[in-house]
């Protein structure tokens, strides 16, 4: 792993080379204090896996008891247009957060939310791997870092986990289905 003096908290499922690569979300934020890497490998297309991250405009993903006033996240993709910059970028406890601040349809999305910028990016692994990477920037002061870093890994691992999931029991696009 790559040491830069990171906080605790900061990686979860990433490798190396995950950590080194460009995300959109670094063009938001030039001095970062905060950065978080987090990953997960779905096993599904990036085509099966898009609508899913492009869902999270509805809702959280996470744990709907905590950021969604337990409300659950939907578990049936409902159709949403692709999304665009400028528009919400989720849905937590009935109201509307954040904004999208830029897509390429089918491989990243990047949010703002709360001073924090994010990117989803998919990565095809083969015909029907996908590693779904999301970091985290932010400008905040080193010492609320470190409890940022720790509540997003606890809340981002749950919802890379939960769109893994959603994202898997998908059938691929154009797949019939009995």
């Amino acid at each position: 792993m790559v040491n830069d003096g990171g906080v605790l908290g900061d990686r979860w499922g990433v490798t190396d080379s995950d950590v080194l690569r460009s995300y959109p979300c670094d063009d938001f934020v030039a001095s970062p204090t905060l950065q978080a890497w987090r990953g997960v490998r779905i096993e599904a297309s990036t085509e099966a896996v898009w609508p899913w991250v492009a869902q999270v405009r509805l809702a959280p993903y996470s744990y709907d008891w905590i950021d969604n006033r337990g409300r659950r996240s939907p578990r049936k993709l409902v159709g949403l247009p692709e999304p665009r910059a400028g528009e919400r970028f989720t849905t937590a406890g009935g109201r509307q957060r954040g904004r999208i601040v830029s897509v390429d349809v089918g491989k990243q999305l990047t949010g703002s939310i709360m001073g924090a910028f994010m990117s989803y990016v998919l990565v095809p692994q083969g015909h029907d791997a996908t590693r779904l990477l999301l970091k985290v920037v932010m400008q905040t002061a080193r010492w609320a870092a470190l409890g940022v870093s720790v509540g997003d890994l606890i809340m981002a691992r749950r919802q890379l986990l939960n769109l893994k999931h959603l994202a898997e029991r998908t059938p691929a696009p154009g797949t019939a289905t009995d």
